[in-house]
């Protein structure tokens, strides 16, 4: 069965359908240290986003996720 991400995850998705951001900028706006809110170590986790030469981009996986 495949995990539908939750709408954090999404609007994250959302954030970098754009084009690939800095990973400072995404962290800045998206890491936390509450447990119960991983969006980004969830995101990555479910390989819908992925670090690439200093940016973050979506996979295919992630672009499959949102509507075009």
């Amino acid at each position: 069965m495949v995990e539908v991400p939750n709408s954090l995850i999404i609007d994250l998705l959302v954030f970098l359908k754009a084009g690939p951001r800095p990973y400072q900028e995404v962290m800045d706006a998206w890491r936390t240290s509450c447990p119960r809110l991983p969006i980004w170590e969830d995101a990555v986790d479910l390989g819908l986003i992925e670090r690439e030469q200093g940016f973050v981009v979506l996979t295919e996986a992630g672009r499959n996720l949102l509507p075009s």
